[in-house]
C-alpha cells in the first residue's frame, strides 16, 4: 500500500498512502525497506526479550498518547512533527491490519456479551 520516494542514495526518504507523482514507487506493507523506514526493522529473534518488551511498551505509550488526546490534555500538534508522522503511520498500519483480521468478539446484534 505505501508509495515511496527515494533520496540520491536510493534509500526511502518519503512514504505516502497514495502516489503523488508518476515517479512514486509502490512497495508492499511487509517490504523490509518499508518496515525499516517505519522503525520496525526485522522480526525480533526468539531470545530477544528486550525487543519484545519494547514492542509492547511502545503500544502502551501509543495508547497513553491517544488517551491524552481524547481527554484534550494534549493535541497531536503539540508533538514534534516526526512523532506525529510515526503515530499516524502506526495508526494507519494497525487499521489496515485489523481490517483483514478475524473479529471474534464484535457485537453481532444480539446484545452485549456477559
Amino acid at each position: 500500500m505505501p508509495y515511496v520516494h527515494r533520496d540520491a542514495t536510493g534509500r526511502i526518504s518519503t512514504m505516502l498512502r497514495q502516489a503523488d507523482a508518476p515517479d512514486a514507487e509502490f512497495l508492499p506493507d511487509n517490504n523490509a525497506e518499508v518496515l525499516a523506514f517505519l522503525g520496525w526493522g526485522q522480526a525480533p529473534a526468539e531470545g530477544d526479550g528486550f525487543v519484545r518488551l519494547d514492542a509492547g511498551f511502545v503500544r502502551v505509550i501509543e495508547d497513553v498518547i491517544d488517551a491524552l488526546i481524547v481527554k484534550n490534555v494534549i493535541n497531536i500538534t503539540d508533538l514534534p512533527s516526526e512523532a506525529q508522522i510515526k503515530l499516524m503511520n502506526r495508526r494507519s498500519f494497525r487499521e489496515r491490519v485489523s481490517q483483514n483480521s478475524l473479529r471474534l468478539f464484535e457485537d453481532g446484534g444480539a446484545g452485549p456479551v456477559v
